[in-house]
């Protein structure tokens, strides 16, 4: 298994942040998500230094959906990071932990009545409109407010990324925002004029996640930019702000070869001034979104071995206290991972087994003929990599209990997630 961050091997046993995951399975039982902090506020700085957001005034705008407690949102605001929200949950949890709401993006390609009030209220700074109906929608609550609100436009640019369909957003056939090739954008702006309490400040496109080729952000660079200078010429319209989405691929497992941050960064800033000078236009302010760059390698679950089955010449299941309520990824797209015994984080791998969930459900598979050390009931069993989608997909299927999840910092723990407990899983059911 490749190690990440601040994981080591210490006497034949995994250490993360400095400490043994043995010991922290004694302290706060297993399954548990473990955080590597030191990983993610240096990912977070990573991005703020190549993406030039002093020298240049980029930004930087954390995608909440990979993983979002309030511990997180705390964290990326004490990094200088702006946020990505798609939901009022979302959002309330910014407000909870004091975010600065001006420093907001607002996605979501069907927003709610509610959820477009609730933005309006606590003065969000951007939202990114995927629609007509939206446009409708908050042109009326901005009016009733008496506000102006800034916006984005959310463009499909027609960018086919080279990843799973169930995470490609930037070609034709997508539900989100306003198609480019069939006219739709120019359609939109040319009536921008019935709404007054709109401000087009900027125009954003996502072209979908896990992406580990460079191309297709230098052409998504090259599309809008040259947009952003079709809307000046025709409409006499200055966008100011151009927002490129994430989806910047991470390591999961062998075959899997990222771009380290600073190339990803540096070809598309650079990408942006050449295309500038050759359009004769002002380089607008550059956003990026990443979420599963920044967290996904941080995160660790561990699991204790329980049963262990062999069926001679078939396959040996090997089964964990978790499973696809803590990690749905496996059994929604087949996610691929990496596994180590953390108590015998040396020994040969000489054993082929299949990793095996707890719930009622054939498919509650996390790994899938996996070479490992020699295997018993009651081991430590990591799986790397499960910091983005993780928690924030986790379940209570099979009224499974959701796990906690601990910070590790320089041979400190805390916990920053509850473990769930029996009264928080019924405590909205009636009688």
């Amino acid at each position: 298994m490749k190690l990440h961050g601040s994981m080591s091997i210490v006497d034949n046993e995994l250490t993360i942040g400095k400490i043994k995951c043995s010991e922290l399975k004694k302290k706060y039982n297993t399954p548990l998500y473990i955080f590597d902090e030191e990983l993610v506020r240096n990912n977070c700085r990573e991005y703020m230094k190549h993406f030039k957001v002093e020298e240049k005034g980029n930004r930087v705008a954390y995608a909440a959906k990979a993983f979002f407690p309030v511990y997180m949102c705390k964290l990326i605001d004490e990094e200088g990071l702006y946020l990505d929200v798609v939901s009022e949950g979302e959002l309330y949890t910014a407000k909870v932990a004091q975010f600065p709401m001006e420093k907001i993006l607002f996605h979501g390609n069907n927003k709610t009545l509610e959820e477009i009030k609730m933005g309006v209220e606590l003065g969000v700074g951007r939202f990114v409109v995927d629609n007509y109906y939206e446009l409708e929608l908050l042109n009326q609550v901005c009016e009733q407010k008496k506000k102006k609100q800034d916006i984005y436009f959310r463009v499909t640019p027609g960018i086919e990324a080279h990843t799973h369909e169930y995470i490609q957003t930037g070609q034709v056939d997508s539900k989100f925002g306003f198609t480019l090739s069939n006219g739709e954008v120019h359609k939109a702006v040319e009536n921008l004029k019935k709404y007054e309490n709109l401000n087009l400040v900027g125009i954003h496109a996502h072209i979908g996640s896990q992406i580990f080729d460079i191309k297709p952000y230098l052409d998504e660079v090259e599309i809008m930019l040259g947009l952003i200078n079709e809307m000046k010429k025709n409409y006499d319209i200055e966008i100011q702000e151009l927002d490129l989405g994430g989806g910047f691929g991470v390591y999961y497992s062998e075959g899997d070869n990222p771009k380290p941050i600073k190339e990803f960064c540096e070809n598309i800033v650079k990408k942006a001034d050449e295309v500038c000078r050759v359009l004769d236009i002002k380089l607008p302010v550059l956003i990026i979104e990443p979420g599963r760059s920044i967290v996904a390698n941080a995160g660790s679950t561990i699991y204790t071995v329980g049963s262990i089955k062999d069926i001679k010449d078939v396959r040996t299941y090997v089964s964990v206290d978790g499973g696809m309520t803590d990690n749905i990824r496996p059994s929604l797209y087949e996610a691929r991972y990496e596994c180590i015994l953390t108590n015998k984080a040396k020994n040969p791998k000489n054993q082929k087994v299949t990793i095996a969930g707890k719930c009622c459900e054939s498919g509650d598979i996390l790994l899938k003929d996996v070479k490992m050390s020699e295997v018993e009931s009651g081991d430590i069993l990591l799986v790397s990599s499960t910091g983005a989608y993780g928690y924030s997909m986790a379940s209570n299927y099979n009224k499974i209990l959701k796990p906690p999840v601990v910070s590790v910092l320089n041979g400190e723990s805390k916990i920053i997630c509850k473990r769930q407990t029996y009264e928080n899983l019924i405590e909205l059911e009636l009688m």
